[in-house]
């Protein structure tokens, strides 16, 4: 089975913050584990894709770059995105069409935003997901803690379905490449 990590918007600006607004929760730990996945998929195989958000840093620069302390593979494809969703207008659908992709691996920025869009897009286009529950970080909100956005994201959307595809959150020291779903099913 063809497998695929998705990393989204885990971008200098937007984990480390600007001068308007501060950094994701638990930076540090999130491109560790960012890291250990990449190598996961690595070894396993898997395509590793980036997609950046065009919003972060007015789409330029540094800030505008993949994080500079995670491990970018020198096969890996980005793609840039103008949506929350990294589905829309990307080619990512197609291009995971193209190579026969059936599951997913997710991880990165924000979690209530692009995280969660991704996650219920993906399943609705015939794949297969596990969101890694301690590989994605948001900012929080006026009325939610980051860590209960995230404690929140990771309960609604493990079993997440779509009838045929559904999502599965795991952590990022699990076997990630070895998808659960069919045990479930």
């Amino acid at each position: 089975m063809k497998q695929a990590l998705l990393i989204i918007d885990a971008q200098q600006e937007l984990v480390e913050g600007n001068e308007k607004e501060g950094s994701v929760f638990q930076k540090e730990q999130l491109i560790e584990n960012i890291n250990l996945v990449i190598t996961k998929a690595t070894e396993s195989d898997a395509l590793v894709v980036f997609v950046r958000d065009t919003d972060v840093a007015e789409g330029k620069g540094q800030g505008f770059q993949v994080h500079s302390d995670i491990i970018i593979p020198t096969d890996s494809k980005i793609f840039d995105k103008a949506a929350t969703n990294s589905f829309y207008g990307t080619g990512l659908k197609e291009f995971f069409e193209e190579r026969e992709v059936k599951h997913v691996v997710i991880m990165g920025c924000q979690t209530e935003h692009c995280i969660d869009t991704a996650v219920r897009t993906a399943t609705v286009s015939q794949l297969d997901v596990t969101l890694v529950g301690d590989g994605h970080s948001t900012k929080g909100s006026s009325i939610l803690t980051p860590e209960q956005i995230i404690n929140h994201h990771n309960k609604v959307l493990h079993g997440h379905y779509n009838v045929d595809n559904f999502s599965m959150v795991r952590n990022a020291a699990e076997d990630l490449f070895q998808p659960l779903h069919d045990s479930h099913r």
